[in-house]
């Protein structure tokens, strides 16, 4: 069967009110960007609550399913078949000439579910339904009608022209990119960070992001390995600045000038200064992470909160309520988890302390910090200001 055209079905925006527009428009936007690269040029409209994407040219079936299945916003794919002959005959023998190229093994059970959006059309919906499946059934005798539970729902849609589908392939559903605002997202070289990001921008929020990058102690290796992490998320979330911060001289201060049980809390801290620093250079309103109650000593609630009292923009932490398989499903289904498996230390690890504090007390962590008054923020300026800019 070659299809020339997709119906593209959304879920959470038809509950939009009178700007239902503008997240239809910016879906629109998005479809149209994903299907740039494939082999064939597309058509893509809207029309009273559906969306089209028709080929103009001959194009890998596969590869557009592929580039559909990765935008956010859509809720189901369905291969489609456009009737422009309106007429009542045409529509049944279309209906027979979809089934008879779509299903080469007839022996199934299918159903016809037709809607008339055209009121003027002269068959009501039931007459569609009784006749095309009688069509159907005459052509292919060896197929049988069940609508309780049927193996084939055939869908019958008379618009402007007449669509026949029977597949709708899952999308990942969410809002589309770019209607959210944009949020700064904290990215390291594991596992749960990217899956962050991901479930942030199927929100539709638009992703930027910084590493923590500490050379020597971590190599190009692990720095790479972030790049490639950041062009994963990307490949659903849209382009993404990834912000590079060597963070090595800010490391070793605070390891050299604080109690090293306090190490992990304070190099945090000043991990989201800096984020909530160049988060304001760059219009975010939020800053990402990919914390998860209890899962190490710097995620326990009360160091948590320590971590919070340094930040003045939001923080969003989609992963908090996730057991570690929960992080690791989504990895695998997003595409991460076999780069943020790669061995290559980061800059978190390097310097954790034997016993880190799970319950720290904001004032013995401040009281430490002011050992550090004396250079930490010509420091944390150098970081910012010398930070590298990849663009994935």
């Amino acid at each position: 069967m070659k299809y020339k055209a997709f119906l593209i079905k959304y879920a959470e925006i038809g509950v939009k009110g009178k700007n239902r527009y503008l997240f239809e428009d910016a879906l629109v936007k998005q479809i149209n960007h994903r299907l740039k690269g494939i082999d064939g040029k597309f058509l893509v409209t809207k029309e009273s609550g559906r969306i089209y994407a028709a080929a103009e040219e001959e194009f890998d079936y596969d590869e557009a399913v592929e580039a559909l299945s990765c935008v956010f916003g859509i809720a189901g794919i369905c291969p489609l078949v456009q009737l422009e002959d309106m007429d009542y005959e045409a529509l049944k023998a279309g209906a027979v000439k979809y089934i008879g190229e779509a299903y080469p093994d007839r022996n199934f059970s299918f159903k016809v579910v037709a809607r008339r959006a055209d009121k003027q059309y002269p068959v009501s919906s039931d007459q569609i339904n009784r006749d095309v499946g009688e069509a159907i059934l005459n052509a292919y005798p060896e197929t049988r009608v069940d609508v309780h539970n049927p193996d084939v729902l055939l869908r019958v849609e008379v618009r402007h022209q007449i669509n026949l589908f029977s597949e709708t392939i899952p999308g990942l559903g969410g809002m589309p990119t770019g209607t959210a605002g944009k949020a700064m997202l904290l990215l390291s070289g594991g596992i749960d960070s990217p899956v962050a990001g991901f479930l942030t921008a199927k929100r539709g929020v638009t992703l930027e992001a910084v590493y923590f990058h500490a050379p020597p102690y971590t190599s190009e290796r692990a720095k790479k390995k972030v790049i490639d992490l950041a062009g994963q998320v990307a490949a659903y979330a849209g382009p993404i600045r990834l912000h590079i911060v060597n963070f090595t001289d800010i490391q070793l201060y605070i390891y050299d000038e604080c109690p090293h049980d306090e190490l992990t809390i304070i190099m945090r801290r000043y991990m989201m200064r800096i984020a909530e620093c160049i988060a304001a250079e760059t219009g975010c309103l939020a800053l990402i992470t990919g914390e998860s109650i209890g899962q190490v000593a710097s995620q326990t609630l009360q160091s948590l909160a320590v971590t919070n009292e340094v930040c003045k923009l939001p923080v969003i932490r989609p992963l908090i309520a996730f057991d570690k398989q929960d992080i690791v499903d989504w990895s695998l289904k997003i595409g991460t988890y076999e780069t943020s498996v790669l061995p290559y230390e980061d800059c978190c690890t390097i310097f954790v302390a034997k016993h880190p504090v799970t319950k720290p007390v904001l004032r013995r962590i401040e009281n430490s910090e002011a050992k550090l008054a004396e250079k930490i923020e010509a420091l944390v300026e150098a970081a910012v200001a010398g930070r590298e800019i990849v663009r994935c």
